[in-house]
């Protein structure tokens, strides 16, 4: 299953809810991720233990709780400038 889609799973869970309780229900689902795979009860597990009183709390839970296996190339962006002090690709003009 994808973040999304355990987010979407998430959603669908009534609130409030403690993380434990969310992880019993949910935690046997397996996330897809770029470099391999986790339980989403151990990802929502590795946090503090909490109550949860909407849906956007345990989604911002899960989403800061998944291991760097969700990482596809660390330190990667196509957006940022390069770095002050290094050097990187040359401007290309089409």
């Amino acid at each position: 299953m994808s973040l999304r889609q355990a987010t979407e799973l998430l959603r669908q869970h009534d609130y409030p809810a403690t993380t434990d309780q969310l992880a019993d229900s949910h935690g046997d689902y397996e996330l897809d991720l770029p470099n391999g795979t986790e339980r989403l009860g151990e990802v929502l597990r590795r946090g503090e233990s909490e109550t949860f009183h909407a849906p956007g709390e345990a989604e911002a839970a899960l989403y800061c709780s998944v291991s760097g296996k969700a990482i596809g190339r660390k330190g990667y962006s196509d957006r940022d400038p390069t770095t002050l002090g290094t050097f990187g690709p040359e401007q290309v003009s089409f």
